[in-house]
């Protein structure tokens, strides 16, 4: 399998199944002025292409395919297998799930199948293997798409003994699952495999994020997390038996809770996923979400949808503003993106989605300002083949972990306010200001290429990690922990001997007790140079062992007492961050961590401007974009280069509005 694609793919999803034949012709002009050189196509089509049991019809989708083959559009094919058919739920009821408060659902919505019936599984890994043969070795299909947007959980009796085997499989004995879960509490002791079941809401569940046994609701997460990744196995290997050779992908969605995306990667041949901010959200959280997709693999990844204009399904819809659509669009492509496509090329007449935005409006002309971006946008990408394959490179890593996703929001206290992802962009949105290159990893993987790691809310201290965590302190690396760090192990059991159990002498403090202060109370942190800054929602009680305190609490009982620490562990360091700090605390502490561990930084000069960079065998390309209310100026170390945008040499003083980009190959 090639590793990347002969061009950036420019497009998006394409419906023409919705449409008269006639609008088809007209698409491909506009297509073509807009530079638009890929589709992707067949995603909700099951229903067209499987009328019933024995019956396929791929007439329709012939002639789709011959119609973007003959005008040379790189093709990402999907399996369509995202939607049942309305025929397989009427005559197979199992096909379709059971939600978390117990009831059966009937045909309708989409992402609607039971990943553990055996009729789904049957039917999908059949069309997808049809699809195969028959398109496989058409050497315009740049990708297969399986699926769409896998997500959701299912409570049906299916998913129930596949449950049990599962468990079987990881605890080979109820002696081992009985104290993994702890199920001496409440009595709940399980004598028999038939004995377990589903944590929804007519057993341990207490809402759909809370429950009275976290150890079984984690280990169910887990469990449909692997159900679903053996559905997106099943179809790859499905292709496979006819087409050997062309990238296999799903599109993925950020910061998903439902998915274990690090293990996911591991079976996807290059990662995609789906980019749609809110109106308010920050510029780094959506870079946040880039590098965790590119990490996912430490490879480029797809952008597979994006909107050229607005939204339909979000509380506050709002247009983007001229230039935004663009600038987000060479935002994705610098943190890693080798594509950028579009959720939709011609907005649909009808359904939920009929008011998300598309290339083609429901106007139907190219004569529109989001069409006139697009357009500039398609001319601008045709100009950067370079860029294609290029990597990002950092020495500064924040481990993302979705166990410990899992089991941080499962937990029953301390705060309903502490939330995992909130508090990995926190960390994130320092070196972002800062232009400090990071990389999303695995808390499994490879620690070496890092100066600085981040871990907030390391909660679940699973087995392996202590000891790679040490190793790379002990190397030299600087590490960064908070609270809320070495609570628990794998099922959720607290690790005795004081927090932060396994971390305790790499952060060389004793956690003896948290304290939770609710919205509106606040504390402070006094450091040693004077400077004061708010803390509140949690504050670590601490004893110093072998750390020394950077900052101590200045209120309440505990006023005196360490807040901050810096432990000196082998050559390297560990800075325990006991609570809940604002941006001028925190961002104190980081400075300090930085300045020890000294990762690469973008540029050097301060700017108010994101500039990101990849680098390949061509040279390094460094993405300058303004994302600010204030024009910002173009830092010196540009000045007399070449902005690959608009051929101009970038001048002294020269300045950038809002939205603004310029592409400078260093």
């Amino acid at each position: 399998m090639s590793g990347t694609f002969k061009r950036i793919l420019y497009g998006g999803d394409y419906n023409p199944n919705q449409w008269e034949k006639s609008v088809w012709k007209k698409d491909m002009e506009y297509f073509k002025d807009a530079r638009i050189n890929s589709a992707t196509v067949n995603v909700f089509s099951w229903a067209k292409i499987q009328p019933s049991e024995e019956t396929y019809d791929f007439s329709e989708l012939d002639e789709v395919i011959d119609m973007l083959s003959r005008e040379n559009y790189d093709i990402v094919l999907a399996t369509s297998t995202a939607a049942l058919p309305a025929w397989m739920v009427k005559r197979y009821p199992e096909t379709a799930r059971t939600d978390y408060e117990g009831r059966h659902h009937k045909f309708g919505q989409r992402h609607n199948a039971c990943p553990n019936s055996p009729v789904y599984q049957k039917y999908a890994s059949a069309l997808a293997k049809k699809l195969a043969e028959r398109y496989g070795s058409n050497p315009h299909i740049a990708c297969w798409h399986i699926n769409n947007e896998y997500g959701g959980e299912c409570y049906c009796e299916n998913c129930e003994k596949a449950f049990r085997v599962w468990l079987r499989k990881k605890y080979q004995t109820l002696e081992a699952l009985n104290k993994a879960w702890n199920l001496e509490f409440w009595g709940h002791t399980i004598y028999d495999w038939d004995e377990i079941v589903l944590p929804n809401a007519l057993s341990e569940g207490i809402t759909s994020e809370q429950t009275a046994f976290a150890g079984i609701s984690i280990d169910y997460k887990r469990f449909n997390s692997d159900s679903i990744l053996e559905n997106f196995k099943m179809e790859r290997d499905a292709i496979r038996c006819f087409d050997k050779e062309t990238l296999v992908t799903t599109n993925l969605m950020g910061t998903y809770k439902g998915l274990d995306y690090f293990k996911w990667a591991k079976e996807m041949d290059i990662v995609s996923w789906d980019n749609y901010p809110g109106y308010d959200t920050p510029w780094s959280y959506t870079a946040m979400c880039h590098d965790l997709m590119r990490g996912l693999k430490g490879k480029p990844f797809m952008l597979m949808e994006q909107t050229p204009s607005q939204q339909n399904w979000q509380p506050y819809n709002s247009l983007k503003r001229p230039g935004q659509m663009r600038a987000q669009s060479y935002q994705t492509l610098a943190h890693g993106a080798d594509t950028i496509q579009f959720f939709q090329l011609r907005r649909s007449v009808g359904g939920c989605e009929k008011f998300h935005g598309a290339v083609i409006a429901h106007a139907g002309t190219s004569d529109t300002r989001v069409f006139r971006e697009v357009r500039q946008l398609g001319q601008e990408l045709e100009t950067l083949s370079d860029i294609l394959g290029t990597k990002n490179q950092a020495e500064v890593g924040i481990i993302f972990d979705w166990d410990n996703y899992w089991a941080l929001e499962y937990t029953s206290g301390p705060s309903r306010e502490l939330t995992y992802v909130k508090q990995i962009h926190e960390y994130y949105r320092y070196f972002y200001d800062r232009n400090l290159g990071v990389d999303m990893i695995p808390w499994d993987g490879d620690f070496s290429r890092y100066k600085v790691i981040a871990a907030p809310v390391l909660y679940m201290v699973k087995e392996g990690m202590k000891e790679a965590l040490e190793d790379f302190v002990k190397k030299g690396g600087v590490l960064i922990l908070t609270f809320m760090s070495g609570i628990v192990g794998e099922s959720d059991n607290v690790h005795l001997g004081g927090y932060p159990g396994p971390l305790r002498d790499l952060a060389g403090v004793w956690v003896e007790e948290i304290d939770a202060l609710a919205p509106g109370q606040k504390n402070e942190t006094v450091f040693s140079d004077g400077t004061r800054a708010e803390c509140g929602m949690l504050c670590d009680l601490m004893h110093l062992e072998g750390a020394e305190s950077l900052a101590d609490y200045g209120k309440d009982f505990y006023a005196g007492s360490p807040a901050v620490t810096r432990n000196t562990f082998g050559q390297g360091a560990v800075y325990y961050v006991g609570t809940q700090m604002e941006e001028e605390g925190l961002f104190k502490v980081l400075d300090q961590a930085v300045k020890e561990g000294q990762p690469a930084k973008a540029l050097q000069e301060s700017t108010g401007l994101e500039i990101t960079c990849r680098q390949g065998e061509k040279g390094s390309f460094c993405f300058l974009m303004n994302f600010k209310e204030e024009v910002q100026s173009v830092p010196e170390c540009f000045v007399g280069k070449t902005d690959l945008l608009t051929g101009r040499t970038v001048e002294p003083g020269e300045e950038m509005k809002k939205f603004d980009v310029k592409i400078v190959k260093m």
